[in-house]
């Protein structure tokens, strides 16, 4: 049977407090319609239509072409919303899960269960709710005697005694999609809000004899829809706290789970271990037994096998198998080492490839440069790059020897096997084997010293008497 989704992200979100709009807002590292996408798409939704308004181009922009969309002009409620998408969907023969853009996680187990259920009981409608003591602002699951629902009770329209009933509706469901729209057409605004209400469909289901059902959740953080900055933090929490639990279960070690932060889409091998203090997001990939933290930041890299990253940050770079990184560097866009380099205290590498069994040890720039093979870069080595205007390429090949406090200008290269003396400044390429000096011969004022710090007693003397 055909599965289609409609996702609702057409509400201003106010009570963020934001310019940026609502479902933007992201939960480790994804916005959360990002989230709500990624898990229908997991249960082959082969239609996703997301209902946008407040933020329309912005939610377009980042979604792109992974979905259809609709335009809800007016923000007359969650059935108004619904119905929107009706062109497109009223000919399509299935199942439609209708999900909230602010609900990143309801997890895609939980939906086939929903549907499983709808399928199994042959229902118009199935709901999926969950259960707390503290209901406030849901609206609440009315069940009749065998179990089945009946209605959905908002909060504001509640009796006393519906007030006091603790399931309550999560805003997911199943529908029978011809049902649906069929339903819709009799929804009226006829409530406290004056307001199309989605959950009224299931009243009018049940009126004209229909079965609905309601599938309850054991996890009540699938309930969660994010309407300001305290939901936002607390979704946050949980789905860290799944995402931390999927790894370890992988294989991966943390030691800290509490101080260590994962994106949603990052992959990580088993046997790595994670110290405290970490932050990996983006489309980061971790290979097996490498050592991360403590006091990583990392963010769309790419880290293979065996390598070691500690106290460094990392931005779309690359690092090979069995290096080490840090503490306290600097990998920018563009940086890429090969196997078995060492990048080590305050060195910054940008738009610069490295290759295998090379180093720079310390206090480093290396940018816009081509590095070989087994190549020593000394302590304050820089590639000088930028001339204000325009960037060039410094290359160093394989077995070269860079001393310390040398700055190659660029555009220079310095070849296989050359030797370049400590504190040159090299304005010409070195050929392979060559040593290359340039600095001024030192020379040295017999007794020069005592007259300098004569001259500045002096100095310091009229300055006081003046």
């Amino acid at each position: 049977m055909k599965r289609l989704a409609i996702i609702l992200a057409a509400g201003q979100g106010k009570r963020m407090k934001s310019k940026l709009y609502k479902v933007l807002h992201p939960v480790c590292g994804k916005p959360m319609v990002g989230h709500v996408l990624d898990t229908v798409k997991q249960i082959n939704c082969e239609r996703s239509i997301v209902v946008v308004g407040h933020g329309a181009d912005a939610v377009q922009s980042y979604l792109g072409t992974s979905a259809e969309y609709v335009l809800q002009e007016q923000q007359l409620g969650t059935g108004h919303a619904v119905r929107q998408a009706e062109p497109l969907l009223k000919d399509e023969e299935g199942i439609t899960i209708v999900i909230c853009g602010d609900t990143p996680l309801v997890k895609p187990e939980t939906l086939e269960e929903l549907i499983a259920l709808h399928t199994k009981s042959g229902a118009a409608a199935t709901v999926l709710s969950a259960w707390t003591e503290h209901p406030q602002g849901y609206g609440r699951i009315i069940r009749g005697e065998n179990g089945s629902v009946v209605r959905i009770v908002e909060q504001k329209d509640c009796s006393p005694e519906e007030d006091a009933i603790k399931e309550f509706n999560t805003g997911t469901y199943c529908f029978d999609n011809a049902k649906l729209f069929a339903a819709l057409g009799k929804v009226t605004n006829n409530n406290a809000q004056q307001e199309y209400y989605l959950t009224d469909v299931i009243g009018i289901l049940v009126n004209s004899g229909e079965i609905v059902e309601g599938y309850m959740t054991e996890d009540y953080a699938e309930s969660i829809g994010v309407n300001d900055r305290l939901a936002l933090s607390e979704a946050e929490q949980f789905m860290r706290d799944r995402i931390n639990r999927k790894h370890m279960l992988n294989g991966v070690t943390i030691i800290d789970p509490k101080s260590t932060y994962i994106g949603a889409d990052v992959q990580i091998g088993p046997d790595t271990v994670l110290h405290p203090g970490t932050s990996i997001s983006g489309n980061t990939v971790i290979g097996e037994d490498c050592v991360i933290g403590p006091g990583a930041d990392i963010n769309n890299c790419q880290i293979h096998n065996g390598a070691k990253v500690k106290h460094s940050v990392l931005m779309d770079a690359e690092v090979g198998s069995e290096s080490a990184v840090g503490p306290f560097a600097y990998l920018r866009p563009g940086a890429k080492l090969g196997a078995q380099v060492k990048i080590g205290d305050f060195v910054e590498i940008k738009n610069a490839s490295i290759d295998e069994g090379s180093k720079v040890s310390h206090l480093s720039y290396i940018g816009d440069a081509k590095v070989g093979k087994n190549v020593n870069i000394g302590c304050g080595a820089i590639t000088v790059n930028y001339d204000g205007y325009n960037k060039s390429i410094t290359e160093i090949e394989d077995d070269a020897f860079v001393g310390s406090n040398v700055n190659l200008i660029a555009p220079v290269k310095v070849g296989k096997g050359a030797y370049v003396v400590a504190g040159s400044t090299i304005t010409h390429s070195v050929p392979d084997n060559d040593l290359a000096i340039a600095r001024n011969r030192q020379e040295n004022k017999a007794g020069y010293a005592e007259k300098l710090r004569a001259r500045a007693k002096a100095k310091r003397d009229r300055e006081k008497q003046s």
